[in-house]
This record gives structure tokens, C-alpha cells and sequence, in this order.
């Protein structure tokens, strides 16, 4: 018999070829650092400064003391269901149905993991645009897929463009991706963009997976879901949560609609490896789809206060930053300093103590600008855009 530790002996990798190559967050290696320092104003975490709106966490609270502790559904439970299609219906304008064309998911993370799990066959294509939440690509490859970027520019509104979209694709083109309102940009789509962009999704038979996860945080003209264009029900999976708009990050839970053929798969793949989420947590989102509208809007008055505050500082200061019409994230460009956008980020950390995220955490066009989150308190959003006014001065100096 062999000695194993022989050093003759050949040993495979131990860690899956296409998991070893992934890139870690980008996000949270700089957020290891912020966390090495005290006193630190952080524009960086993309999450409500607000706690859950109280008869939310009551919900919660009182799902436990019912001793509500079981499974549900793998679907999840069939109130919640019905309540999603309902505000779907009411707030997006398309139909599903509960029993079949809608699944409840922890966050929409797994919403969208599981979703290219089901349709992605390896070698597929994916489309999706840049800059965009880390996980995108991450989740494309991981489905052994292959990811496809279409960039978006400053000087478009970082919205997509139907004609480079149009370049992107290829016979080995499966899904498009997209993400409006965006993190990081704030970014939205028209009407007329997206009639173009669902045009293309049907020539093309493009199965589209629509994350609007900020679509209530908008502050300025109509949200248009593609799955409400013509032609884009039966091609479209519609990914939504409650992290954002109702404060709910902690709780975890997501959901997503979509043809009865595809939630079927997307639940095989949550059954094997979630069976369902938390009973608490979706009690608790049933209440924040009843009763927790005036909360939200609340919320999202005081974002759009807070947006003002920050872009307008930001181009006083001399940062260029356009006004996000959606999410809480400004993206100001930094390219005026001479700095990458980790350089910017981390001197920048150090200097004044302000944390900001690096563009190119986003992807190669995030380059040259930085996310700042305006789910922070007025005080210190004054604060840390004349901190970073003043280290502008010293880099001039």
C-alpha cells in the first residue's frame, strides 16, 4: 500500500476549479479593513440605517410565541404567496399565480442563485450590465454559465443601451440580467428603453431575470418592469425581497415570480438545498405587504432628502456625481484626483476616516468612481462630504 504522504503521491485541488477562481467580494475586503478602526463614517454598507418598522418585528415576535416554528411549503406559505402576486399585480402590473408561478427564497440572493441553476446549461451566455452588484457575475459563473458584460456610462444615465446589448449577443446567448433602479449607480431604465431591451429579448429568445429590489426607492418619474411589456411574461423571472424598502435585510426574504415551468425547477433546486425559509421571517413579510406601505414611504422620503444632501455636496466639493433617480447609492467620479477608486478608497479611509466603496468592486467600468450609500443620518452625511472636501484640498496640495 501506498504511504499517502508519500510526496510521490499526486493530490488533487481541493477546492472545485470553478469556485477556486472566483474573485472574494470586493465589498467586504475593503469592510475588513474599515472594521480594523474606530470612529469611521461609513457610506459603504448597502443597507437601511432604519430598524424594521415595529409591527413588523411584532409580527415576528409573535409568529415565535405561537410556537409557528415548523416547516412551510417549499413554495412558502400559501398567504404570503397570494399576498406577493397581489402587490405584484397591484404595484408592477403582471399576474401570477400563487400556487405556481411564485416562490419564496431567502433574500433575493438565493432567489437569483437559484434561478441560474435552473436555466443556465454550462457554456451558457449571460448578459448583464456593469457596474453591477458583486454577485452577478459570481452567481453566473458558479451556474457554469459564462458572463457577458454590457457596459453602461456616465454619459447615458449608466442605463443600458439597446444597441451595445444588441453587439453582446451571440448564438450561445441564454439570459439577460438586469438591475434597475441599480446598485451601485441609482441608475433607472424609460419606458422606451426597455420596450427596445424586451424587443430585443424576444428576437433573440432571451429568458430575462429582472432584480427590483429598489424599485420602490425611486424618486423620480414611473418604475417599468420588463415583465409588464408585451411578449416578456412568459420570458421573464421577476426577483424582489423585502431587505430594502421595508428594512428587512436580516430577516432574509425574497421571492421571485415567473412562468409555472421555471418556479418548478427553481423550486427543486431550493428544495434540495434551503426546504423553505424562515416561518418567522415570512410571517413577518406577510405583515410588511398588508400594513407596512406608510413605513416604507417614509423611509424613502427621508432617502430622497438625504440624496439631495449628498449629490449636491459632492459637486459643490468638485466630485462629479449625477443625480441617482433610484436605490440609495451615489456614484461620484473620483477621476479628478489622479487616484484609482481603491486608492481614493483607502487613503481616503485613512485620512479622515470616511468609507466609501471602490468602483471597480462593480466591475472594470465602475472604475473611476466610488458608492457612496445615503442610508445614513443627515449629520453624518455633512460630516464626511467636508471630511473628504478637505482631503481633497490636501491632494492638491
Amino acid at each position: 500500500m501506498k504511504n499517502m504522504n508519500d510526496s510521490k503521491c499526486v493530490r488533487r485541488p481541493l477546492v472545485a476549479d470553478h469556485i477556486q477562481t472566483l474573485p472574494k467580494s470586493g465589498i467586504r475586503r475593503f469592510f475588513d479593513l474599515v472594521n480594523t478602526m474606530d470612529d469611521v463614517i461609513s457610506l459603504g454598507v448597502g443597507e437601511p440605517d432604519f430598524t424594521t418598522p415595529w409591527t413588523i418585528r411584532e409580527t415576528g415576535i409573535f409568529s415565535l410565541e405561537k410556537g409557528h416554528t415548523s416547516y412551510t411549503s417549499n413554495l412558502g406559505t400559501p398567504a404570503l404567496r397570494r399576498e406577493i402576486c397581489r402587490y405584484v399585480e397591484e404595484n408592477y402590473h403582471v399576474k401570477y399565480d400563487p400556487k405556481n408561478e411564485c416562490i419564496v427564497t431567502i433574500g433575493v440572493s438565493e432567489a437569483l442563485d437559484i434561478a441560474m441553476r435552473a436555466l443556465v446549461n454550462p457554456g451558457d451566455e449571460v448578459i448583464y450590465t456593469e457596474p453591477c452588484f458583486v454577485s452577478y457575475p459570481a452567481e453566473i459563473r458558479m451556474a457554469h454559465g459564462v458572463p457577458v458584460v454590457v457596459e453602461t456610462y456616465a454619459k447615458d444615465g449608466f442605463a443600458l443601451d439597446p444597441e451595445i446589448l444588441l453587439s453582446k449577443i451571440t448564438p450561445k446567448s441564454r439570459a439577460l440580467l438586469l438591475n434597475f433602479p441599480c446598485n451601485p449607480t441609482g441608475a433607472v431604465m424609460s419606458r422606451e428603453n426597455l420596450e427596445k431591451v424586451a424587443e430585443i429579448a424576444v428576437e433573440h429568445d432571451l429568458i430575462v431575470l429582472t432584480d427590483e429590489i429598489y424599485s420602490e426607492l425611486l424618486y423620480e418619474g414611473e418604475h417599468v418592469s420588463i415583465a409588464s411589456l408585451p411578449g416578456m411574461r412568459e420570458r421573464t423571472i421577476f426577483l424582489h425581497g423585502f431587505s430594502k424598502a421595508f428594512a428587512m435585510t436580516g430577516w432574509r426574504v425574497g421571492y421571485a415570480c415567473g412562468p409555472r415551468e421555471i418556479i418548478d425547477a427553481m423550486m427543486k433546486v431550493h428544495q434540495y438545498s434551503i426546504m423553505c425559509a424562515s416561518t418567522m421571517a415570512q410571517e413577518a413579510a406577510l405583515e410588511a405587504l398588508r400594513n407596512g406601505t406608510k413605513s416604507m414611504q417614509q423611509m424613502r422620503d427621508s432617502y430622497h432628502e438625504r440624496r439631495d444632501l449628498m449629490v449636491n455636496g459632492f459637486n459643490r466639493i468638485g466630485l462629479e456625481c449625477l443625480m441617482p433617480k433610484g436605490a440609495f447609492y451615489a456614484f461620484p467620479s473620483i477621476r479628478s484626483t489622479g487616484l484609482s477608486s481603491t486608492e481614493f478608497a483607502e487613503e481616503l479611509l485613512k485620512a479622515e476616516k470616511v468609507a466609501v466603496v471602490p468602483g471597480s468592486a462593480f466591475g472594470a467600468c465602475g472604475e473611476g468612481f466610488v458608492r457612496c450609500c445615503y442610508a445614513a443620518s443627515a449629520e453624518d452625511i455633512i460630516e464626511a462630504v467636508n471630511r473628504m472636501e478637505h482631503f481633497l484640498a490636501t491632494l492638491k496640495r
